[in-house]
């Protein structure tokens, strides 16, 4: 489960044409609410959460087409009722947004994490799996790549989930909106450990997640301008050619489709393709999606 063939040699080996973005936290992001629970440690970043709040930030910046990625170290002990978000997303009723939510547990349980992809306002896609490794103790990565072709979420470069361009077969792909990078630390005790059953422990707080290694290759998008033209901007073309369309990023290797399958069968806990509680038919994208 280490070494990737396809889609990190091109990640660390190639020369990016576009507009890349790879820098310390304040030159790529700001605090976004609670600054007095949000601490600066050298290279880290402390969010804390406790009785009265929790906090976030954002980028700077809205982004569309690449790859966005941090190290993250989880809360430690009993984190029941907590989440820690990593997501992108654009804004509006009708938004795109792809998540990460790490969900608390008590101490000594797997620590799990929920994925979701939003595609024009809607989502109810959620994967929930849980990580092979304790995300407590050490840093890990944890990285969005997307295109015209795909979505890849990757924890330590390992590909836990894709969500592919199936525009022909009528299924949206959330590849027109420019998007926002953002985390948080907050209390979902209502739903976020063992569905709301287990609540949070205020006798363990502060509720800690620390962060570093923040890193965006993804292509800028000024505010003022139209989606249409980013998109536009932000494709190859005769006079232009950007990492993330070169033919390799369009699809998993061989290997990572190995990885994948390796994740799905030994970690995954819910898939919503499989809820036939919550879709009695089978979501069109489910029945098309072959990883």
């Amino acid at each position: 489960m280490v070494n990737m063939s396809g889609i990190l040699a091109f990640f660390v080996g190639l020369v990016m044409v576009g507009l890349v973005s790879s820098a310390k936290f304040d030159e790529l992001f700001q605090s976004s609410w609670a600054l007095d629970h949000f601490i600066h440690e050298g290279e880290q970043i402390k969010l804390q959460l406790d009785k009265y709040s929790g906090a976030g930030f954002e980028s700077k910046k809205k982004y569309m087409f690449g790859r966005v990625s941090l190290n993250l170290k989880l809360v430690e002990g009993d984190s029941a009722g907590t989440v820690t978000a990593f997501y992108m997303s654009s804004e509006g009723a009708n938004h795109n947004e792809f998540d990460f939510e790490f969900l608390g547990n008590t101490t000594g349980e797997p620590y799990s994490v929920q994925t979701n992809v939003y595609v024009n306002g809607v989502g109810n896609r959620e994967q929930r799996l849980n990580l092979w490794f304790d995300p407590t103790k050490e840093f890990h990565s944890y990285s969005i790549f997307w295109n015209q072709r795909q979505v890849v979420f990757l924890v330590d470069e390992t590909p836990i989930r894709v969500h592919m361009n199936l525009e022909h077969k009528g299924n949206p792909i959330p590849k027109d909106q420019a998007m926002g990078v953002y985390s948080s630390l907050w209390n979902a005790d209502d739903w976020a450990t063992q569905g709301g059953r287990v609540k949070t422990d205020w006798s363990h707080a502060p509720f800690v997640a620390t962060y570093k290694d923040f890193e965006i290759n993804a292509c800028e998008c000024p505010v003022p301008v139209t989606a249409a033209e980013n998109a536009k901007r932000c494709s190859s073309s005769e006079d232009k050619s950007y990492w993330w369309d070169e033919p390799t990023m369009s699809e998993l290797s061989l290997h990572q489709s190995h990885q994948l399958l390796w994740v799905r069968a030994n970690h995954m806990v819910y898939d919503y393709c499989s809820d036939t509680a919550r879709f009695p038919v089978t979501p069109a994208e489910c029945v098309h999606h072959r990883h």
